[in-house]
């Protein structure tokens, strides 16, 4: 049975979700194995520091957070890195990773190493910079296109009324301003090799509509509105976890909503779950399967808890994913990742 992270005294994940949201029962009636597949991408949170408080934040990033991750362990981070050609694709989050003193020299470095680096950029960043110093960012589109990072952006909608609802006001016209300047470098143009893609969380306790279908609605509606450009359209389900869950318990509809994602479940979105393929390091140099498991202090445990400082390809080659009941948000529906779905 499934070990469970405790701190202070508070499961990370309660043992009621883990009755009555049995994730491994699910995987037994489907008869599923979801055993690792490989690492193609490190994922890197090298902060927790964020210039927005978004209401769907799993990470329960602010500006008020301090967490950032040490030099000895990016130093390690990228040592990994050169010495894995297996591990294709740096993925660097946050909070903004933006606001990390070696942000630059980690992107300059990893693409050094010729690794496909992705950036998962907040827009709003650019012009508000520092929460601590007001100090703007603007650099940072010519800096992208100059590294060809994958640039990958949260948009809730092209609308101003319900962006701002989730990620609060005046983003909405800061998102739009901060793309206009990555087109201008030529970020979802044809031709360029400049990846912008855009994240969709649904506002409030809904599964995301067809993937396909958001997209063409905002690459259609951002074009005519604005004259914007973007690559893909990713599709994300909002997890039961953090800000999130507290805001649904708040209105009494936690419980409807993990209803919904188990009524929902997907075999072939759970196939694709990008534990299977990823691993997640903290700022503080733990892994984790995925981003969540990591907020949720889930740390990989093969026999002992493992870190950047000890890592072992073939151990974690061996490992057996931790999953819980916020599992269900990536299996729910045509299934939600990192990457968007994972079922067509």
């Amino acid at each position: 049975m499934e070990m469970v992270a405790e701190k202070s005294g508070v499961l990370a994940v309660s043992r009621e979700d883990r009755r009555r949201y049995d994730f491994y029962g699910s995987l037994e009636q489907h008869n599923l194995n979801l055993a690792p597949a490989g690492i193609a991408t490190l994922q890197m949170n090298i902060t927790k520091l964020c210039n927005q408080a978004c209401l769907h934040c799993h990470v329960d990033a602010s500006p008020k957070r301090t967490e950032m991750m040490s030099r000895r362990t990016l130093e390690k981070c990228l040592e990994i890195l050169g010495a894995y050609p297996e591990i294709k694709n740096l993925d660097i989050t946050g909070g903004a990773p933006e606001l990390h003193p070696d942000f630059e020299a980690l992107v300059t470095r990893a693409r050094q190493l010729d690794k496909h680096v992705m950036v998962r950029h907040n827009l709003t960043v650019t012009f508000d910079g520092n929460p601590q110093t007001g100090e703007p960012k603007t650099y940072l589109p010519e800096f992208f296109a100059a590294r060809q990072i994958e640039v990958i952006s949260s948009l809730p909608y092209y609308q101003e009324f319900f962006t701002d609802k989730q990620r609060g006001r005046g983003v909405f016209n800061k998102s739009i301003a901060s793309m206009r300047l990555l087109n201008t470098q030529g970020y979802g143009r044809d031709g360029t090799g400049l990846l912008l893609n855009l994240v969709y969380n649904p506002v409030g306790a809904f599964l995301p509509a067809s993937q396909a279908g958001l997209e063409a609605d905002f690459k259609r509606e951002l074009a005519a509105r604005f004259g914007l450009f973007f690559n893909h359209l990713y599709t994300i389900t909002n997890m039961p976890i953090h800000r999130f869950k507290a805001q649904l318990q708040r209105l009494g509809s936690y419980e409807a909503y993990m209803d919904k994602l188990l009524a929902a479940f997907n075999p072939e979105a759970a196939r694709g779950v990008m534990c299977r393929s990823l691993l997640s390091v903290g700022y503080d140099g733990r892994i984790y399967d995925c981003d969540f498991n990591q907020m949720l202090e889930m740390q990989i445990c093969n026999g002992k808890p493992m870190t950047v400082f000890d890592f072992d390809w073939a151990d974690l080659q061996r490992r057996s994913i931790r999953f819980a009941a916020h599992c269900y948000g990536c299996t729910a529906g045509a299934g939600s990742s990192c990457g968007g779905a994972t079922a067509s």
